[in-house]
């Protein structure tokens, strides 16, 4: 495959790809990562601290997908259009420097899930070798744990507009809003939730066995999250699951 730039979010795939690319290719590797209203800048910073502590150079590149209008919309096949747009922006950093290969962290579970972006990246010419070597998510976490990765038992953070239902528009203020009230439920306590909003309504996942949490604490992240903004707050009682707003698109 030869010189590569990696497509790197911090995510335990991306963090394993990295890992194994730069050992596999010392001084060959560039680990870029995308900021902006999609991403919680303390993942921004987190991926940047991961690519020194793999010894890998890291960039930071702006994601304009909101100033898509299309994206702004929220289609079902918004993740296309975000993908479309970072992937060729991607490639023409690897271009300027004489990189071979755009690659990122797609496993071999994500074909079964609804994931628009993908087609995106077939389309640029992106390659997911974790997902040629059929890597599952449960695979990589074992062999992060198996090179000291701290990533091994990181939750997934998918950008912040999975947290909107289709067809809901996106704009800067509503992603800010999500992202402090999963930040202020984090320092509650809660390493695993989403905020999926639903205008004046914030609905709360977490995974079944922090719903007691949830409840003993009802009073103070109702008032926590109606101070930013939501005028009702609900805890989902199927708990926290990959992929929930496509129930609804």
């Amino acid at each position: 495959m030869g010189s590569v730039l990696v497509a790197f979010s911090g995510g335990v795939d991306s963090t394993l790809l990295l890992k194994v690319a730069g050992d596999v290719l010392p001084g060959e590797v560039l680990a870029v990562t995308a900021a902006g209203p999609l991403y919680p800048s303390a993942e921004v910073v987190e991926a940047g601290q991961l690519a020194d502590l793999i010894g890998v150079q890291h960039v930071v590149v702006a994601n304009t997908a909101l100033q898509n209008p299309v994206f702004q919309k929220n289609p079902p096949d918004r993740c296309y259009h975000c993908k479309k747009e970072l992937y060729a922006s991607l490639q023409k950093l690897a271009d300027r420097r004489g990189l071979r290969q755009v690659i990122d962290g797609v496993n071999a579970d994500d074909a079964g899930d609804f994931r628009p972006g993908l087609q995106a990246g077939k389309e640029m010419g992106v390659r997911s070798p974790l997902q040629e070597a059929g890597l599952s998510k449960e695979e990589i976490r074992r062999w992060s744990a198996c090179l000291g990765l701290p990533t091994a038992d990181k939750p997934a953070s998918p950008c912040l507009a999975t947290r909107f239902p289709y067809g809901a528009g996106i704009t800067a203020e509503k992603l800010a809003r999500v992202a402090a009230a999963e930040g202020f439920l984090r320092r509650l306590g809660f390493l695993l939730v989403r905020v999926r909003d639903h205008g004046d309504l914030a609905r709360i996942e977490t995974p079944s066995g922090q719903l007691s949490l949830a409840l003993e604490r009802a009073g103070e992240i109702s008032g926590g999250l109606k101070e930013l903004g939501y005028v009702y707050v609900s805890l989902d009682l199927q708990g926290y699951r990959t992929g929930s707003m496509n129930e609804v698109k």
